[in-house]
């Protein structure tokens, strides 16, 4: 994806940009109604301009942003999968596997909870 290339291009570790220019194209194929765009020098999909998931690299995982409403939603499926979080977003270590089920649900979560939403981010 054109968008997010000088992203990519900007993560050193060969195997770190892979994993993530994985996770970015399955959003991207999985929900083609999203729109990727890149915000606060992260990537991320929208849907009529707001906000549905983020994503950032660090040193030791791939950070998964759905918004806080959509961590509360699925802490407990985010603890069953092994993952760290906060209050804001899991941390899939780039040595662990990606759960695209649960991936999904928090799109898809998020697509449905904010269909009505005005605004870029909850109020």
């Amino acid at each position: 994806m054109e968008v997010f290339a000088e992203f990519l291009a900007g993560i050193d570790n060969l195997t770190h940009r892979e994993r993530t220019e994985e996770v970015l194209n399955w959003v991207a194929d999985k929900f083609p109604q999203l729109v990727p765009k890149i915000g606060w020098n992260q990537p991320m999909f929208t849907d009529h301009d707001t906000y549905i998931i983020g994503f950032s690299v660090a040193k030791q995982h791939l950070a998964v942003a759905p918004e806080r409403a959509g961590m509360i939603r699925f802490t407990e499926a985010i603890e069953q999968a092994g993952y760290d979080h906060t209050n804001l977003l899991l941390r899939i270590r780039w040595d662990r596997p990606v759960d695209y089920g649960l991936l999904a649900k928090m799109i898809e979560f998020n697509i449905a909870d904010k269909a009505d939403c005005t605004t870029f981010w909850r109020k």
